[in-house]
C-alpha cells in the first residue's frame, strides 16, 4: 500500500523550515506554509505549496509542524493558529518543551516535540534522523508523514526528552569539535597542517569511540574499577596537555576545564578508578 497523502502547515520558513516543507511537498502531500516574511515562500509555491497569510489559515491541515527561532517567538504564533494536531520541531530546552506540551493538552491539542539531528541539506533522505517524545499514539497516528522527513525515533511520553537527548549529543559533538580544534592549533605550532593530522584524528576517534560502550557500564553498575588505565594517570596527562599548551604558546582554556575536573574526582578519591568515576564529580 501506498503512503496516504495528507494536508500538512508548516509554520516557519528559515533554512531548517524550508527543507522540511521542500521534503513534504516532494512526498506529495498537500502544503500550506507561513512565515513571518511571506517572501520566503517563494520557491516553495513555485513547487505546489500554498500561502497561509495568517497562523490561523494552517490550522485545518491534517498535521501543522512549528519550526521556528525559539519558544519565544513560536508560542504567540501557535496560539494564534491553536493546531489540531501540532509537531514541534522549534529547539529548546527539556522544560520548554514540557511546558510547550501542559499549553498544548490544556487546548486540546495532540502534540510532539521534536528535534533535528540533521542538517536541512539533509532532510528527506536517510541521512537525517528526528528524535521525538510526547503523545505516543499521536506519534504513531503522523508517522508517515514524519517519516518523509528523515528517520523518525520516539523516545518516549516525556515531551522533554528529545531536547534532552539533542543537548546531550550535541554536547559530544561541540567537545569532540574543540578538542579537535584544540589539536589542530597545538600541532599546528609546529607547522603541522590539518591534512596532515586529520586522518589520524578520525582514526583516533573511532578508537575511542570504543571506549564508550565499557564506560557506559560502568556507570551504570557503579564499579569503576580498572586495570587498564587509571583517573590519576590520565589527570597527570592532562596536566601535561595544559603545560605543553602554554609552552607552545597557545590557549589552555580547552584541555584546562578537563584537567580540572579530573584532579576535583581524583581528590575526592577517584585516583585509582577508571575515568568512568568522573561522572560522580559532574554528578
Amino acid at each position: 500500500m501506498g503512503e496516504s497523502k495528507k494536508q500538512v502547515g508548516v509554520l516557519g520558513l528559515g533554512r531548517m523550515g524550508a527543507a522540511l516543507a521542500g521534503a513534504l511537498l516532494g512526498a506529495g502531500h498537500d502544503v500550506s506554509v507561513w512565515n513571518r516574511s511571506p517572501l520566503k515562500a517563494s520557491p516553495l509555491l513555485d513547487r505546489g505549496a500554498r500561502l497561509a497569510a495568517t497562523p490561523a489559515e494552517v490550522a485545518s491541515a491534517d498535521v501543522v509542524i512549528s519550526c521556528l527561532s525559539t519558544y519565544d517567538i513560536q508560542r504567540p504564533v501557535l496560539e494564534a493558529a491553536s493546531p489540531k494536531v501540532l509537531v514541534n520541531l522549534t529547539s529548546g530546552t527539556p522544560e520548554e518543551a514540557r511546558v510547550a506540551a501542559k499549553w498544548a493538552a490544556s487546548q486540546g491539542i495532540d502534540y510532539v516535540d521534536g528535534v533535528i539531528m540533521a542538517v536541512p541539506q539533509s532532510i528527506g533522505t536517510p541521512a537525517a534522523r528526528i528524535l521525538y517524545g510526547g503523545s505516543e499514539t499521536t506519534f504513531a497516528a503522523q508517522r508517515e508523514v514524519l517519516s518523509v522527513l528523515g528517520e523518525p525515533v520516539f523516545l518516549g511520553e516525556d515531551a522533554g526528552l528529545a531536547a534532552l537527548y539533542d543537548l546531550a549529543l550535541l554536547g559530544i559533538m561541540w567537545s569532540t569539535m574543540g578538542g579537535y580544534l584544540h589539536a589542530l592549533a597545538l600541532v599546528g605550532t609546529e607547522g603541522v597542517t590539518p591534512e596532515k593530522f586529520t586522518p589520524m584524528a578520525t582514526e583516533w576517534l573511532s578508537a575511542v569511540g570504543g571506549f564508550l560502550p565499557g564506560i557506559g557500564e560502568q556507570v551504570a553498575s557503579g564499579d569503576y574499577a580498572t586495570d587498564v588505565s587509571a583517573l590519576d594517570i590520565n589527570a597527570a596527562g592532562l596536566g601535561l596537555l595544559v603545560e605543553t599548551s602554554r609552552a607552545q604558546g597557545i590557549n589552555p582554556a580547552v584541555p584546562a576545564v578537563l584537567r580540572e575536573l579530573f584532579d576535583r574526582a581524583v581528590a575526592a578519591g577517584h585516583g585509582s578508578h577508571a575515568i568512568a568515576s568522573v561522572i560522580e564529580e559532574i554528578r
